[in-house]
């Protein structure tokens, strides 16, 4: 399989497991869990289409979901309260998913070079960044996190 092709799988297995959160959340939040994926759709397609963007538009977001499953785990392993809550099984296993994935797709990313250009690159980051931590953000609105 070729470095984008995982990048893209890896990048989808994350929205995936998070609509299952969202799925069997309660209450239900399927729409939160479907604004805090919105950034990844871009690697997903440019990277099933072999752009190289799609490198420097997943490192953000797959480093963002990775450092979230791990405040998530260090809460259920009472090591640190970054976050807070309750993560029925179904929930606890999607996280491992989403780690796996994220954690897949940065091994790949860290061995996939690229011909982009360090400044295009770094713009790319910065904007997945951004948009990863927006959407978030977005998705804590009342309206959005209880829909």
């Amino acid at each position: 399989m070729t470095r984008p092709r995982i990048v893209a799988y890896s990048s989808l297995a994350i929205v995936l497991a998070l609509y299952v959160v969202g799925g069997v959340s309660v209450p239900p939040g399927s729409l939160r869990h479907e604004v805090q994926t919105l950034p990844l759709w871009f690697p997903i397609i440019a990277a099933l289409e072999k752009n190289e963007l799609a490198k420097w538009a997943a490192l953000p977001c797959l480093v963002f979901w990775l450092m979230i499953m791990i405040a998530i785990w260090l809460f259920l392993l009472g090591w640190a309260h970054i976050v807070s809550g309750h993560f029925p099984p179904l929930e606890i296993a999607m996280t491992l998913v989403v780690g796996a994935a994220s954690l897949a797709g940065l091994y790949v990313i860290a061995r996939w070079r690229t011909t982009v250009r360090p400044i295009t690159a770094s713009g790319v980051v910065l904007l997945f960044a951004i948009l990863q931590l927006l959407a978030f953000k977005l998705s804590l609105i009342p309206y959005v996190a209880h829909r």
